[in-house]
């Protein structure tokens, strides 16, 4: 299971490369006239606008959507012009094996749109390691510099702010709107690689669920449109009528028209975080992993009743409020009153499902959720209180300096998933083992901890004969905060 992640994480691409611009190539959009007639209606019918019945699982209703046409489109495209920019970022990351100094700077290149309150909202890995930001309007030859303002590694979004008044002027922001059904065309705007003016092209949903986030490695809801996304095409608005349906990412290599766009929910998530607190909080976890009951003989040595759905613990992070409350072996059941499936899936939409890790996700820190569980035939309910969790071996350290300590010319860094990552593409199999396994399976024991290893030997006459210690690679201490290296 873990190689299959591996290798679905390399086939995931973000979308800013170097002297690169953005924009989706979105294909097979469906208004080619002003009169919209769905394939799979009565083609005897004609009308500018169709509405599309959906039930929706929760409420156990049903809800009307609209599809528009080509006029709108235009619309939304010409409010899109005056707010998406063109972003110039130029960065430099550091050097993990030489932890003192930092890597040659590059230029790269992403898109951007105005939000309320005079904001730009992006991609995080178009401004990740920054150190100089420019934007551009659309039709102007103007560079403004920009401030990133706060930046979400794990879902991928940065604010940035201008301080020029001249910047603002003609500058609309675009609202935010919801989550589009499947079928339902966008319009992406951006700057894509080719050319450096903008660039519209349209597309349709194929699927909503939760997607591996390349750039910070977490789980995520995501939706996937019937278009490849170009290398710089990151940060790009995907419009839905007149309002935001999602923020253009990453693609899928080695396969044709699949992009991703971060959805509505994730950037609210986000937004608000900084809102409230003035910086980003992260997205809550409950630190467990789970086994699906779909065997039967594996349910019913848990004693699960026929009608009983649900999944089994079988590892909690200590660090999670979890720790105190569940038990390995537990079957959680329901999760805030919503029963979850053999598989860990909950009800979404109309006959849609999606793993309940992403009603975990939507929660703020310090929200509580009410959970259900079998333990020992018994059932049980327990109020829980979730927080973001941090790895043992942080998975990213993008915009900060990497922490050393050097004593006698031994070279002692803090194990880092971006450590790994300098073997190369290919570091899961040509890092070294054992440091592989403990980044990616091993859990904190106490808050704040880290593990140390001897990275290097710088050769002197003091550490003569211990040139070999730099070929183990091994794992020295577990410390206890990331202050006792400097």
């Amino acid at each position: 299971m873990l190689s299959c992640s591996i290798r679905s994480l390399r086939r995931l691409k973000c979308c800013c490369n170097k002297r690169w611009s953005s924009l989706i190539l979105a294909k097979g959009y469906c208004f080619s006239k002003p009169k919209v007639v769905p394939s799979f209606c009565n083609t005897d019918i004609k009308f500018s606008r169709f509405y599309v019945w959906e039930q929706q699982s929760s409420l156990r209703q049903w809800r009307r959507r609209s599809l528009y046409t080509v006029t709108d489109t235009y619309e939304a495209i010409e409010l899109a012009l005056d707010s998406v920019v063109k972003i110039f970022t130029v960065s430099s990351s550091p050097n993990y094996f030489l932890p003192w100094q930092n890597k040659s700077q590059r230029e790269t290149m992403g898109s951007g749109f105005v939000i309320p309150g005079k904001k730009i909202l992006t991609n995080a890995h178009v401004v990740a390691d920054h150190t100089f930001v420019l934007v551009r309007k659309h039709g102007s030859p103007t560079k403004y510099r920009a401030e990133v303002q706060a930046v979400g590694h794990e879902c991928d979004l940065a604010i940035l702010v201008v301080e020029s008044p001249e910047f603002w002027e003609g500058m609309n922001f675009l609202e935010l709107g919801d989550i589009p059904f499947l079928q339902e065309a966008v319009a992406v705007v951006g700057y894509p690689q080719g050319g450096d003016n903008i660039s519209v092209t349209k597309g349709v949903v194929s699927r909503v669920e939760p997607t591996q986030y390349v750039h910070g490695a977490t789980q995520l809801m995501a939706i996937q449109i019937d278009a490849a996304i170009n290398p710089g095409n990151s940060g790009g608005p995907a419009i839905m009528g007149n309002k935001v349906a999602g923020v253009a990412f990453q693609n899928l290599s080695g396969a044709e028209n699949i992009g991703y766009i971060i959805p509505v929910p994730v950037i609210k998530h986000f937004i608000a975080g900084i809102e409230e607190s003035g910086k980003y909080m992260g997205f809550c976890s409950m630190g467990l992993s789970c086994q699906p009951t779909e065997n039967v003989q594996l349910r019913n040595h848990f004693k699960m009743q026929p009608h009983m759905t649900g999944v089994l613990v079988s590892k909690i992070n200590p660090l999670s409020d979890a720790y105190g409350v569940l038990k390995k072996d537990d079957i959680i059941l329901e999760f805030d009153g919503v029963p979850i499936a053999n598989d860990g899936t909950v009800p979404f939409r109309n006959r849609e499902r999606i793993t309940f890790d992403h009603l975990v996700s939507m929660k703020k820190p310090n929200e509580t959720a009410l959970v259900k569980l079998l333990r020992n035939g018994g059932e049980h309910a327990f109020t829980i209180t979730l927080q973001p969790l941090q790895p043992l071996v942080p998975v990213h350290q993008f915009d900060k300096l990497p922490s050393y300590y050097i004593f006698a010319g031994l070279v002692f860094v803090p194990l880092t998933q971006p450590y790994l990552h300098e073997y190369g593409e290919d570091w899961y199999n040509s890092s070294p083992r054992r440091l592989c396994e403990l980044a990616l399976r091993e859990l904190p024991k106490r808050a704040g901890e880290q593990l140390v290893i001897l990275s290097q030997v710088l050769m002197d006459d003091i550490n003569a004969g211990y040139e070999r210690l730099a070929e183990l690679q091994k794992l020295v201490d577990r410390s206890r905060t990331s202050t006792e290296l400097k």
